[in-house]
């Protein structure tokens, strides 16, 4: 299957990068290429793009279109938490600009054997963006204690009826195990009462989306990367982050502030003497413009948010 994915906000954030053309700049979640193809476009000769990524069909899908840039593109896959260590395995100790594209791609939803979504039936519980991970999703939903699966589902996927799924995953496992996406539907939709069905969207999405979040560490690996992957700009730097959850949104917002205002002085100090510093500036956020939400409906919950490194 051919790697299909629109990038969201793309203009809006090669724009907001304000690309150096000789930088070098680091796409952490490259996916098919899009941002990436964007950025080395106004690069010259000497600007340079790392492209990271631990899906394996996003590495054979970037490297195909980005292959007419050669030399000014290296593409490794990994996880953008070890961001720091690959880039000194290239030489790299400094950057212009990191983008990040947060969530599971379209190719990753529309490819039923991944198992990352709801609208298959027969698709095998999945759910790595790293097949070479162990553990998967037919793991969680057959392994988790019934206290564990209310918490992931409750924190990660917000949903008010997270102790009554619990409980009906447990219950039917005990007869039979949870193989296929089709399945856990069929148990979830058991577990929500019809009037809500009629009139939300579809019942699995929220406890989906926590065992994708809960599989991949995605709000870990998020929540300890930001603060070194902000050390890594140089003076003027900036980078992007696109969420599409709150709980991304959340832990982004977060970190930006704390690198913007370090202080942990108690408010009533006459001045600061805990001698955190500054580390830039938070921009103010983006959302998708009216016609990007028309032509692509995966954009409706994204937001850029933008941190630009200014040394004191």
């Amino acid at each position: 299957m051919e790697f299909n994915h629109t990038s969201v906000l793309l203009q809006e954030t090669v724009g907001l990068l304000r690309i150096r053309p000789d930088g070098t700049y680091v796409d952490g979640t490259l996916g098919g290429g899009g941002h990436a193809y964007e950025v080395l476009s106004r690069l010259s000769e000497r600007g340079r793009l790392v492209g990271i990524d631990q899906d394996a069909d996003a590495i054979r899908a970037a490297a195909e279109r980005l292959s007419a840039f050669k030399d000014q593109v290296s593409i490794v896959r990994s996880n953008y938490c070890d961001m720091r260590a690959k880039l000194a395995e290239l030489g790299i100790t400094k950057v212009d600009g990191i983008i990040l594209d947060l969530g599971v791609s379209s190719f990753q939803l529309d490819t039923p054997s991944r198992g990352f979504t709801y609208r298959a039936d027969d698709a095998p519980l999945d759910m790595r963006m790293d097949d070479r991970q162990g553990l998967t999703a037919k793991d969680i939903v057959n392994g988790y204690s019934e206290k564990e699966l209310f918490r992931i589902i409750r924190d990660f996927g917000e949903d008010r009826f997270a102790k009554n799924i619990a409980k009906h995953i447990v219950n039917t496992r005990r007869e039979k195990e949870i193989l296929t996406t089709g399945e856990l539907c069929a148990v979830i939709r058991g577990a929500i009462p019809m009037k809500v069905q009629k009139s939300g969207g579809h019942p699995a999405k929220r406890t989906f989306q926590a065992i994708r979040i809960e599989l991949n560490r995605e709000l870990d690996v998020l929540r300890d990367s930001l603060d070194d992957m902000i050390g890594l700009l140089n003076d003027g730097g900036r980078i992007c982050v696109i969420t599409f959850h709150s709980l991304e949104d959340r832990i982004v917002k977060t970190a930006f502030k704390k690198n913007e205002n370090p202080c942990i002085c108690p408010p009533d100090f006459p001045v600061c003497v805990c001698g955190k510093v500054s580390r830039g500036k938070a921009l103010k956020s983006v959302v998708p413009s009216e016609e990007e939400l028309e032509n692509n409906k995966r954009s409706k919950s994204a937001r850029l948010r933008i941190f630009e490194r200014k040394e004191q």
